[in-house]
């Protein structure tokens, strides 16, 4: 009996619902393994879900004196983020139809847009503390992009292509793809941005609410009701997106489906949301191993990381790649 073939729009489709609905997920899971590190109870590994439930049950407060974009930043992040998954290898090892139409640095455009409109929101708000989260989000943002231009230079060289499936590839091909001096450096310089990005190396806690650690929290703390439960979903879709490009495109690129049939496309679901819960680990161990770094202490943090880029794009051209 031949096996059901699913069509490439499909799939597509299928994995803009894998990041939408898995990402609650994966924050469940990875707060609850990070309050047992902690020696906490924590939350249930669903509450994700049921927090966005009660939000979107709840009335959307608007501030004073703000205009539509403060409604319209969180529709148009969430879409963001619903984009980039179409971009990347999220189920498959092939591309799809519309993986063609952006790269990785195409993809981290469209993510920079949905930061950008979240910290238009802010301001639009007129609250000091939203204003000064964005404030330092764009500042670190702006420390974030150049090391993410080297990556995908670095990405570009040594695959000839900047299509994030080409690089999954050729780390597929063997293990001595996966130690090449470039591939490393690359990899680790970008493993420092995910792990800056998703608040990992903080001032505070990820999630605090002290005006120091209030770098993202701060940035949507005027919002309520459905446009806050949008945000608060992006957040975590854009989490699970930084954890399937490290895992997918730099690290692990395995148990992706090779062909449009339903089994390997589904068995391509768990194993995505299981690799990216372990990855979520490995970043809850070490936020909670070292000590949290002074505001500005950040700045280095992503200066080293910055070096790691430049050092894989010179190592490639001196015969290291």
């Amino acid at each position: 009996m031949t096996e059901v073939e699913l069509a490439p729009a499909v799939i597509q489709a299928l994995q803009d619902v894998t990041i939408a609905l898995g990402a609650p997920l994966v924050s469940g899971a990875v707060a609850t393994i990070e309050a047992r590190l902690q020696g906490r109870r924590g939350p249930r590994v669903l509450q994700p879900y049921y927090d966005l439930i009660k939000l979107f049950q709840k009335e959307t407060v608007v501030p004073e004196g703000s205009s539509w974009v403060f409604l319209g930043a969180p529709i148009v992040a969430f879409a963001s983020y619903l984009i980039v998954p179409l971009l990347i290898p999220v189920l498959t090892t092939y591309g799809l139809p519309l993986g063609y139409m952006g790269d990785i640095l195409g993809g981290g455009f469209v993510l920079a847009l949905a930061g950008f409109v979240v910290a238009l929101a802010a301001t639009e708000s007129g609250a000091p503390y939203a204003q000064l989260g964005a404030s330092r989000a764009m500042t670190f943002g702006a420390l974030i992009e150049p090391t993410i231009l080297f990556v995908v230079f670095a990405v570009g060289i040594i695959t000839s292509t900047d299509l994030p499936y080409a690089l999954a590839a050729s780390l597929r091909t063997g293990s001595s793809e996966i130690v090449r001096p470039a591939h490393v450096l690359a990899a680790v310089a970008f493993f420092l941005v995910v792990l800056a990005d998703t608040g990992r190396v903080p001032v505070e806690t990820h999630s605090g609410t002290l005006e120091f650690g209030m770098i993202d929290e701060g940035r949507v703390l005027e919002h309520s009701g459905a446009p806050f439960a949008l945000l608060k979903w992006g957040s975590a879709m854009k989490q699970l997106i930084l954890y399937t490009i490290l895992i997918d495109v730099f690290l692990a690129p395995w148990g992706l489906a090779a062909s449009q049939a339903l089994g390997p496309v589904l068995f391509a679901i768990p194993a995505l949301l299981v690799k990216a819960i372990a990855v979520g680990t490995i970043f809850a161990f070490i936020d909670n191993s070292f000590s949290k770094l002074r505001l500005f202490k950040i700045t280095e943090f992503l200066a080293a990381a910055f070096a790691l880029a430049a050092m894989a794009v010179l190592i490639f051209y001196l015969g290291g790649g």
